[in-house]
C-alpha cells in the first residue's frame, strides 16, 4: 500500500455539467465505507439545474416511487467517459445487463443484498462494479471507471490510453441507484481488497456567484456545479 497524504491529480473523465453527490469533499469515506476501494470515491450525475431539486432525470417523483423510470429518461445515461490519466488498460469488463428501470424499491433491496451480502467467494465483482476499467496510472496507482453502459466499453486489456481518449459511456451497471459514472483510485488492482487513495482534479470550472470560474487541482463538494470541456 502506499502513503499518500496528498491527493493524486487526474483529469476531469466527463464532459459538460456535472453535479458529485457523493464526494470526498463532503465527508470521508465517500461512500460510508473504506471496502471496495471506495474510501476517496467520487460520483457523478447530471441534473436539471432550474428546477426545484435538482431532479436527475424527466420524470416525476411519484413516476420514479411507483413504476420507475426508464434509463434513456437520464439526463447523465449514455454520456461519453473519457480517461482521466496516460496509462495502461489493467482491467476491462463488459457485458453485464443494466436493469432498463431505476425503481426505489428495486434499486434499495439490490444495494442492501450486495452490501450485507456479498461474498467474492460465490458473486463475481461485476454484480456490485458492473461493467467497468481499471488503469494502471503508475506503481499502486490504479484509476477504476465503474457501472458503465453495456457494450459501450472501447478499450481492451493492454492497451495504452491517452489522457482524454473516449473509453466508454455512463450506465446503470452493478449495484448502481441510477445512472451515474462512479470513479476513484486505488492501490491495487483488486477491487475487492484496494484501499481507496486520494483524487484532485487538474482543472475544471465551477460556477459561482453567477459565473463560471477555473479551479485548479480541487475536489467537488456535493452542491458545487461543475463543467469541463468547454
Amino acid at each position: 500500500m502506499i502513503q499518500s497524504s496528498k491527493p493524486i491529480i487526474m483529469s476531469f473523465p466527463l464532459k459538460g455539467e456535472w453535479l458529485s453527490p457523493n464526494s470526498p469533499g463532503i465527508k470521508i469515506p465517500s461512500h460510508g465505507t473504506n471496502r471496495f476501494g471506495t474510501r476517496y470515491a467520487y460520483d457523478f450525475i447530471k441534473v436539471d439545474w432550474e428546477k426545484k431539486g435538482w431532479p436527475s432525470h424527466r420524470g416525476s417523483l411519484l413516476q420514479y416511487l411507483l413504476l420507475g423510470v426508464s434509463l434513456k429518461d437520464y439526463y447523465c445515461w449514455g454520456e461519453n467517459v473519457y480517461a482521466p490519466c496516460d496509462g495502461v488498460i489493467a482491467q476491462s469488463e463488459d457485458g453485464y445487463k443494466e436493469r432498463s428501470r431505476t425503481n426505489l424499491l428495486l434499486d434499495i433491496t439490490n444495494a442492501y443484498k450486495n452490501a450485507l451480502f456479498f461474498d467474492p467467494r460465490k458473486h463475481p465483482v461485476q454484480s456490485i462494479a458492473g461493467n467497468y476499467i481499471i488503469i494502471q496510472y503508475g506503481d499502486e496507482i490504479y484509476a477504476a471507471i465503474v457501472h458503465l453502459q453495456t457494450g459501450s466499453i472501447r478499450v481492451k486489456v493492454g492497451e495504452q490510453v491517452k489522457k482524454g481518449d473516449f473509453i466508454g459511456r455512463v450506465g446503470h451497471s452493478g449495484n448502481s441507484f441510477m445512472p451515474h459514472l462512479h470513479f476513484q483510485l486505488m492501490d491495487s488492482l483488486d477491487i475487492l481488497t484496494a484501499n481507496g487513495l486520494p483524487c484532485a482534479f487538474e482543472q475544471y470550472e465551477l460556477f459561482q456567484d453567477g459565473i463560471w470560474q477555473n479551479v485548479y487541482n480541487c475536489i467537488p463538494t456535493g452542491k458545487d456545479r461543475i463543467r469541463f470541456g468547454y
